[in-house]
């Protein structure tokens, strides 16, 4: 009887082959997986690469291409210091720097806003009033100071600051008590927006 035992281990060999079917099906499901991991791993670096080296380029010509066309026009009509920078100084574009001696003019003020990563900037032209009728040459005498307050003032602002109702009335406030409080007296009084543009 011996015999017939032996040939019923024949049988056995056929379970030996089963655990070589599992790595198959593990095969499959890396298959399935690899492309889904290479998705979740390449998806940010394509993403910052795009942003990195095609959209802030061309955020970054746009903004160069804004801020030298109008300077370019302003430039023959307005003394070569106030117009330095693009910032200050003259007057809108095609016209002459302000006449009276009580205002000043900002022109193409850029800065990036607040919580958007540089991606998105705001572009303002704005005139400068009070009834000190010295206030033009107070605000040229102080002129890289007050550019450096204008740009902080602006730059803190976040998108939706400037969304909400009345946003350009809290930043005309804003704008006002920073200059005073730098010249450390009351001589701007109001601010008029002649250019206001979010991109």
């Amino acid at each position: 009887m011996a015999p017939p035992a032996k040939n019923e281990s024949a049988p056995a060999a056929a379970p030996a082959s089963a655990p070589t079917a599992p790595p198959a099906s593990s095969k499959s499901s890396l298959a399935i997986w690899l492309p889904v991991a290479a998705v979740i791993v390449l998806a940010p670096v394509v993403s910052w690469l795009c942003t990195q080296y095609v959209l802030l380029p061309q955020i970054e010509k746009r903004m160069a291409a804004a801020a030298a066309a109008p300077d370019a026009a302003v430039a023959p009509e307005t003394p070569a210091p106030a117009s330095a920078g693009g910032h200050g100084g003259g007057g809108k574009k095609g016209e002459a720097a302000p006449a009276t001696p009580n205002s000043y003019e900002f022109t193409n003020v850029i800065v990036n806003l607040s919580g958007t990563m540089g991606t998105r900037y705001l572009k303002a032209s704005f005139l400068v009033t009070g009834s000190d009728p010295k206030l033009n040459d107070t605000f040229i005498g102080n002129k890289a100071k007050l550019i450096d307050i204008t740009i902080n003032v602006l730059s803190s602002l976040s998108l939706a600051d400037t969304e909400e109702a009345g946003a350009k009335n809290i930043i005309r406030e804003k704008l006002v008590n920073a200059y005073n409080q730098a010249l450390g007296r009351k001589v701007a009084e109001q601010i008029y927006f002649s250019d206001f543009v979010i991109q």
